[in-house]
């Protein structure tokens, strides 16, 4: 008799598994047909993209943009016949801010204006404020000993961060682009923010919010920031901690083009006096610092079935400078239209299916991990609940407005035969890869964590990370519908063919371990 290593038997036994798992799907391909004509004769994507961005405005966490969305898409599922659908707490978010009023120019050496926008939560200006700039480096804006020995430099001036000029061969390269069939068949991990970078970060934004006290106190008159990608019209805003009920008012702060910076730079090393004039009016309040999610669902028909949940989602938050149109309209655009088509087409799912609007995303996953924890897996003991074990599947949607491709496995090798048959009838969509690799940084980690399926699609980039992600060129111009309309096809089949198949999707072994974004 031939002996195994226990690493053979282990290869054997999922291999065998996986054997079985693709001999046993039966693909409703009627169901797949029915929703794909729906969707390309009576697509409601515009409407749903119009009133996500265009009439709610920016949705920064908590703030009355994200209010007015979440509201309208509560109500507007209601109206479609969902059930259970509301926003629903997740625990405490912080401050509510949203901007009131807003203007820069430059007065001197000639009148002028400039490409700035105001920092989430900052503080206000108390009317307009004029003023001479002085510059500091980016090393010297970051060495909180510098800045406390020449505090007395910046009273009543506005601070200006600027490093090097932006390298002109960006220009040179396509700012859209799709995925290659070679660059799908070698997709590896990608993470927009890693494990070290979290790190990182974390002890940054404590040196941050030493710097906002320094200049404060030192009576500077604002914060303003350039960076590197803040060119060609593109201008980066984002922030950090600021938002929380224990975060102090900081100096006002402001986010402004590449050129604007260097040209500011360039008049003053010449030795020409530049003076801005800044008014920033916004309103903060604390009146309900709790973060929401919006969830509705379809209830399953089955008797035995109907507990199982199948879930889908995206984040509703975006920052301030756009409508956040590709980061993260689009992915809660598509998982609306998606559960829209399957309820409208009386498909009958036999698991009950629910979709989830995330918030606080931007901040590190907020939304969905305490969403995770409230209903999935205790975050301290790590003791599941019992919901836990009902999920079938979760599937996200926030990597832009491109088509979908296929999707992240994340290393659960059971689930690459399922899927690559469930793909097959979307070949001449341009979807069909099915890659083992994991992606993160969004909320599909939160179920991963708690030991819940959770899968994020492959889409096609176009100019998400190259000219509209936390931009302020996020908005409904830079969505591609027909993009839109192909991924909500998909995701409809996937949710609907999880939610009818004869048993669950295949689990990975649970990790117990720390959350990746826990105390970021």
């Amino acid at each position: 008799m031939k002996y195994f290593s226990f690493k053979t038997i282990l290869s054997l036994s999922l291999f065998a598994c996986t054997a079985t798992y693709a001999q046993q799907e039966t693909i409703d391909t009627a169901a797949f047909r029915k929703i794909r004509n729906a969707e390309l004769n009576s697509s409601q994507i515009p409407q749903i993209a119009h009133y996500l961005t265009d009439v709610s405005g920016p949705r920064l966490t908590n703030s009355p943009g994200y209010k007015r969305a979440a509201t309208w898409a509560v109500e507007t599922m209601k109206k479609w016949g969902l059930t259970n659908a509301k926003m629903e707490p997740w625990g405490e978010f912080g401050k509510q801010w949203e901007v009131q009023d807003f203007s820069i120019s430059m007065r001197a050496p000639y009148v002028q204006s400039v490409r700035a926008y105001p920092g989430p939560w900052s503080a206000n200006t108390k009317g307009l404020q004029q003023g001479q700039v002085i510059l500091l480096t980016p090393a010297n804006a970051m060495d909180t000993a510098y800045l406390a020995s020449h505090a007395a430099d910046f009273k009543g001036k506005f601070v200006l961060v600027t490093g090097g000029a932006a390298s002109s061969a960006e220009r040179f390269e396509p700012s859209a682009t799709r995925l290659a069939d070679t660059a799908l068949a070698n997709l590896k991990d990608a993470y927009m923010i890693d494990k070290s970078t979290i790190q990182m970060y974390k002890g940054y934004f404590k040196i941050f919010a030493k710097v906002d006290e320094l200049l404060k106190s030192s009576g500077a008159l604002a914060h303003i920031t350039t960076g590197s990608n803040n060119h060609n019209g593109t201008v980066v805003v984002q922030g950090y901690g600021g938002y929380k009920t224990t975060a102090a008012e900081t100096v006002p702060k402001v986010t402004m083009s590449a050129e604007d910076g260097q040209k500011i730079k360039r008049l003053i090393l010449s030795g020409h006096k530049v003076e801005l004039a800044l008014n920033i009016s916004g309103n903060l309040t604390t009146d309900d610092p709790k973060g929401y999610n919006v969830v509705a669902e379809i209830p399953g028909t089955d008797a035995k079935l109907k507990p199982q949940l199948v879930m889908l989602g995206g984040h509703l938050d975006s920052w301030q400078a756009a409508t956040g149109a590709t980061d993260n309209a689009a992915g809660c655009i598509v998982m609306m239209e998606a559960v829209r088509l399957l309820d409208s087409l009386g498909l009958k799912p036999k698991r009950t299916i629910r979709i989830a609007l995330w918030s606080g995303e931007e901040q590190g996953l907020l939304g969905s991990f305490n969403y995770a924890k409230k209903h999935f897996m205790d975050g301290t003991t790590f003791a599941l609940k019992p919901e836990q074990a009902k999920v079938s599947a979760y599937f996200n949607l926030d990597n832009g407005t491109g088509k979908i491709r296929g999707i992240y496995a994340q290393n659960n090798q059971a689930v690459k035969p399922i899927f690559t048959e469930w793909f097959k009838p979307f070949a001449d969509l341009g979807a069909q890869t099915v890659t083992m690799s994991n992606t993160g940084s969004t909320d599909h980690l939160s179920f991963d964590w708690a030991g819940i399926p959770g899968f994020q699609f492959v889409q096609d980039p176009i100019d998400y990370e190259t000219r509209t992600h936390h931009s302020n060129l996020d908005d409904y111009d830079h969505l591609i519908i027909d993009d839109l309309k192909q991924a909500a096809i998909i995701v409809a089949s996937f949710v609907y063919q999880t939610a009818t198949r004869p048993d669950m999707l295949p689990r990975k072994p649970l990790i117990k371990e720390n959350f990746v974004f826990d105390g970021f």
